[in-house]
């Protein structure tokens, strides 16, 4: 491991390779904690796979800008600790699999040689920040969002206050009103806004995805954007003291929201903005890298077939604000693609294009500042690489998550009814190959990887059991859902179930009578006239399972008889004493609040001791078997059982002397006086435990 910790320049970074590699060493040793391994390690991109053994790794791209130089290292990384495949995610993020866990950290460092990182692609915290694929080209963009985007992305890696939250944290930007970032569902999300020559963003809060998806609320109509960093700190802190952390189900933001509703959280809000270390922070959009485009000439080119390269351009290609320029789409199916033309396709772009790709929320792949008169080169280049498929961004471009293929939670495959939809539309629909309004997404399971329910034709996997007790792959159909611009969005509504090998017809009947009566209506508009039983009235035949056959028991993309498999577990470590694990854990804290201090880091240490205080008092409630749902719960909870109850002596309440975090701001004094009240509690709660056990 020495030879490649040296190779890594940035100490921290390197800090945080060698802390993983040691982490791995003391798992599998037996000395550290199921759960905490595993929090440690999806917090650095680390997944389980459905296949015991092996690991998933996601490398965070933010808002899906890649370099040439970016997509060549992460293709020398896929071909020597993974299969050669990478997949495109609907957050911009490249994922590869069949990697082995104890590689990872040197894997880590190979990338970090080119600014790539795998840091908090997974885990509890917050996710890649993802954007508009066409920010910076926009036609409609007020301005270029990418350099907000990228500030909000390196303010909050490693950033002490979302490492450990009670569940993930999503963010997005707009471009324009078109709103392709899908600001409405997620934790926040941010639109382009001009107000009176100041640039800004419409502020939405709470939405969300999975098995009861929410529309967002509007926070702020307008926020200049030297405010988004200091209120997206304020949004952090607040949910990781009140969200919930026990129950996955019910651990979003959006729940949060839901049970206190907007006011009562602008109210929590309101209470940290003394704690929050900078009350403005200046994004200096001038700073931004410009664009550096290639001038050299291409070889002039013959197109063979006119009518594909005509049909490819009224699909594929992106207008571009750049008077002389094009952005060109790549559909990639399923977002697989594959090392040797990815290296090709970086060369390609570098020699001739800016050196940079984009991916897109679709799973797809944008190739900006392609000069209007390379656009034939272009193609004949693409077409080489298999690249070229006509359909970016329209009904034939189907997004799906990888399902049963890998994921630990599949039920039913995504990839495979997404490759048999995809023929259906080629075959027998070529009309819809060109249009952009049918969006249809498929996900494997409820939690929505796929976006299947914000689409206008969504499936959902599932099983379904018959009358005799056998279960065969099973597709929730949803529809109706749609992006409506400017942070307005509908949810697809659930409306039937039926097996999976029946998709392609449902698909059928739902097209069908969208060209007999969708009178050139948009599909939601469509769908909203004829209401949600007018299908299912037409699909309800399809969902009969009296009637199934073998093959209804195969589910695509496999000549194997279904078994319905959920959460393959990972490998399981030794019993490990959790209260003790808990403690050792706080005094990790306190050691990172101190070391934050020598470097005059007040906010960040003052949230270590916060974290190392509630960390502490979380392991004496364990040992009670009381819940331990959310920080402020555990902080009132101690209170009562343990100061109240006389059991342990503090000369102030515990809530009183943890909550002093929002009561201060961060100075230097504060944060000395509050590590040592973290230290203090530690060593009493420590000795407490030890009389505990003795008298036991």
């Amino acid at each position: 491991m020495r030879t490649f910790r040296t190779e890594v320049e940035n100490p921290v970074v390197e800090q945080d390779i060698i802390a993983l590699e040691a982490k791995i060493r003391e798992f599998q040793g037996g000395n550290l904690d199921e759960e905490k391994f595993r929090s440690l390690r999806l917090a650095r991109g680390i997944y389980g796979q459905r296949q015991p053994g092996v690991q998933m790794i996601r490398i965070k791209l933010p808002y899906g800008k890649v370099s040439s130089q970016q997509l060549r290292k992460i293709c020398d990384v896929s071909e020597e600790y993974s299969t050669g495949r990478l997949h495109i995610t609907t957050r911009q993020d490249i994922q590869i699999h069949y990697v082995d866990i104890n590689r990872t950290p040197e894997l880590w460092a190979q990338l970090e040689q080119d600014d790539i990182t795998i840091r908090e692609a997974c885990g509890n915290t917050v996710r890649n920040v993802t954007a508009s694929e066409t920010a910076g080209i926009d036609v409609k963009e007020p301005f270029d969002v990418s350099p907000y985007a990228h500030a909000l992305f390196q303010y909050f890696l490693r950033n002490p206050i979302s490492q450990e939250m009670g569940r993930k944290f999503k963010v997005s930007f707009s471009a324009s009103d078109d709103d392709t970032g899908l600001s409405y569902m997620h934790d926040l999300g941010f639109i382009a806004k001009i107000e009176n020559g100041v640039r800004g963003f419409k502020v939405l809060l709470g939405g969300g995805l999975g098995s009861q998806p929410r529309h967002a609320d509007v926070i702020y109509s307008f926020l200049p954007t030297d405010k988004i960093i200091p209120l997206m700190e304020g949004v952090v802190r607040v949910f990781d003291r009140y969200g919930e952390r026990k129950s996955r189900a019910k651990a979003r933001m959006k729940f949060l929201i839901k049970d206190i509703g907007l006011d009562g959280f602008k109210q929590l809000l309101e209470e940290e903005q003394l704690a929050i270390p900078v009350k403005t922070y200046e994004i200096d959009a001038d700073a931004y890298p410009k664009v550096n485009i290639a001038e050299n000439d291409a070889p002039e080119v013959t197109i063979q077939d006119q009518k594909a390269f005509e049909k490819w351009k009224s699909t594929n290609l992106v207008p571009q604000k750049q008077q002389g320029y094009v952005a060109i789409g790549v559909k990639v199916l399923l977002g697989d693609f594959y090392i040797d033309k990815a290296r090709q396709l970086a060369d390609l772009v570098e020699k001739y294009a800016a050196g940079e790709i984009r991916l897109s929320l679709r799973q797809n792949i944008l190739i900006p500042y392609v000069k209007e008169s390379l656009v034939p080169f272009f193609y004949q280049e693409l077409e080489k690489l298999g690249f070229a498929e006509v359909g970016y961004n329209t009904a034939l471009d189907i997004t799906a998550c990888p399902g049963t293929d890998t994921c630990n939670l599949g039920i039913a495959s995504s990839t495979g009814i997404a490759d048999e939809l995809e023929r259906v539309i080629k075959a027998e629909y070529p009309h819809y190959i060109d249009n952009p309004d049918v969006v249809i997404k498929i996900s494997g399971c409820m939690n929505a990887c796929g976006q299947h329910n914000m689409a206008n034709i969504g499936f959902q996997g599932m099983s379904v059991r018959t009358k005799d007790k056998l279960v065969a792959p099973a597709l929730q159909v949803l529809l109706g859902g749609g992006n409506l611009g400017d942070g307005n969005g509908r949810f697809a509504d659930k409306v039937i179930k039926i097996p999976s090998k029946r998709g392609p017809e449902s698909l059928r009947l739902i097209l069908n009578d969208y060209d007999a009566n969708g009178n050139g209506k948009p599909f939601v508009d469509y769908y909203e006239e004829k209401g949600q039983m007018y299908f299912y009235d037409f699909l309800k035949p399809l969902s009969d399972v009296d009637n199934l056959t073998a093959s209804d028991f195969i589910d695509w993309g496999t000549s194997e008889k279904y078994e319905q498999a959920i959460g393959i577990g990972e490998c399981a470590g030794v019993v490990i004493d959790l209260i003790a694990t808990l403690l050792f854990d706080s005094e990790e804290k306190i050691e990172t609040a101190k070391l934050n201090l020598e470097e005059e880091k007040w906010a960040a240490s003052i949230y270590h001791s916060y974290s190392s205080m509630v960390n502490t008092a979380k392991a004496l409630l364990t040992a009670e078997n009381t819940k331990v749902n959310t920080h402020i719960s555990i902080i009132k909870d101690f209170d009562e059982l343990f100061v109240a109850s006389g059991k342990f002596k503090l000369e102030q309440g515990f809530e009183k002397m943890v909550l002093q975090l929002n009561q201060n701001a961060p100075t230097e004094a504060f944060a000395k006086a509050y590590l040592k009240d973290a230290e203090e509690f530690l060593t009493s709660v420590e000795a407490y435990r030890k009389l505990e056990l003795t008298n036991a």
